[in-house]
C-alpha cells in the first residue's frame, strides 16, 4: 500500500514526455489499479492516434472541436465550447478494442480516461443536449454538476461528471467518501469502493482551490496503517487523487472552480456516505446560490 501525502496526492502538469499531454495519471503514479487519465492539447490540423485495448474509454472536450475516426464509427465536429466555462460539454464513449484518431478542427483541449473492461457496449456520442444539469446543495455549498456519464450510463465501470463551484462556496460537501463496497440487508448498494480523479480548471490563471482528503476507521488504508489527512492546493491543470477518504473542496472568493471527476471501482455508481459529523449541514440550507448555472442552460435540462 502507498502512503499518501499532501505532495503526492497532487499530480502537476508537465509530467509527460509527450508535449501534447498537459497532465497524466497512470495507475503507477496514482498507486491504484483503475483509472488512467490524460488532459491533452492538439493544434488545429494535428492528429492523435490511440488504441483503447482492453479498456473502455471516455473522451471529453474541454474546448475546441475535433473529428474522430475509428473502427467503430466516425463522428464529425465533436465539441464547440471555447473552454469549460463557456458551455456544456461534448463527450465520446468508446468500448474496448477501439482504434481511433482524433483530428483537431480547431486548437483544442480534451481529457481522455480509460479503465480495464471486459464488457462490450456500443460507442456513445454525448452532446450538450444529452447532459443533465444538477444544482446541488445550498447556501455556500451550492454547485453545478454536469452529468456526462452518470450512474446508469451504458458502460461497465466509468462515471464522469463536471462540477462548478462559485467563489466562496464549497463542493463535495458535506464531506463524503466511497472507499468500501457496502450493501444493505436487501442487497442495495450503500457505498461503492471507487477511485477518483479531480482535474482542475480555475477561471483566472492565478486562482486555486483547496481540497482536504482524510480517512476514517473504516478505510482499508487506515486499517493497514496508512491513514490520510492532507490539505492540498489545486491550481490550473492539476489532478488531485482520491484513493480513499472524504474529500471536500473550497473555492476562494472571486474565483469559479471547475473540476472534471472520473470515478471507477466496484460499481458503476456514485454511492457514497457523508461524514456523520458534518451530515447535519444538509438540513440547514436556506437558499440556493443564483450564480449557478454559470452559463445559460436549457430549463428542461436542469434536474428538479
Amino acid at each position: 500500500m502507498k502512503q499518501y501525502t499532501a505532495q503526492n496526492l497532487v499530480i502537476h502538469p508537465g509530467n509527460s514526455a509527450d508535449s501534447d499531454v498537459i497532465v497524466a495519471v497512470t495507475p503507477e503514479n496514482a498507486g491504484w489499479e483503475t483509472i488512467n487519465f490524460q488532459a491533452r492539447r492538439l493544434a488545429a490540423g494535428k492528429s492523435w492516434v490511440f488504441q483503447s485495448g482492453a479498456n473502455e474509454l471516455a473522451l471529453v472536450l474541454l474546448g475546441g472541436v475535433v473529428d474522430v475516426a475509428s473502427n467503430r464509427g466516425a463522428w464529425q465536429g465533436v465539441g464547440g465550447r471555447v473552454d469549460v466555462f463557456a458551455g456544456l460539454p461534448h463527450a465520446l464513449y468508446l468500448p474496448p478494442h477501439t482504434d481511433f484518431t482524433v483530428s483537431a478542427v480547431t486548437d483544442c483541449e480534451f481529457a481522455v480516461t480509460w479503465v480495464a473492461s471486459a464488457a462490450e457496449h456500443a460507442p456513445v456520442l454525448v452532446t450538450p443536449a444529452d447532459v443533465k444539469v444538477e444544482i446541488r446543495g445550498g447556501d455556500h455549498a451550492t454547485r453545478q454538476i454536469n452529468q456526462i456519464m452518470p450512474p446508469g450510463f451504458p458502460c461497465e465501470r466509468l462515471v464522469v461528471v463536471e462540477v462548478y463551484t462559485p467563489g466562496g462556496n464549497w463542493s463535495s460537501y458535506p464531506p463524503h467518501k466511497h472507499d468500501v463496497h457496502v450493501t444493505d440487508a436487501d442487497g442495495r448498494l450503500v457505498q461503492a469502493d471507487l477511485d477518483e480523479t479531480y482535474y482542475y480548471k480555475i477561471d483566472r490563471p492565478e486562482g486555486y482551490a483547496l481540497q482536504r482528503v482524510y480517512t476514517d476507521a473504516d478505510s482499508p488504508l487506515q486499517k493497514a496503517g496508512y491513514p490520510i489527512d492532507a490539505v492540498v492546493v489545486a491550481r490550473n491543470d492539476d489532478v488531485v487523487l482520491i484513493p480513499e477518504g472524504y474529500h471536500p473542496v473550497s473555492s476562494p472568493v472571486g474565483y469559479t472552480t471547475y473540476y472534471l471527476n472520473v470515478l471507477a471501482g466496484s460499481a458503476q455508481s456514485l454511492a457514497a456516505v457523508d461524514d456523520p459529523e458534518f451530515a447535519w449541514v444538509k438540513g440547514s440550507y436556506q437558499s440556493r446560490d443564483p450564480r449557478v448555472p454559470i452559463y445559460p442552460v436549457d430549463a428542461g435540462q436542469i434536474l428538479p
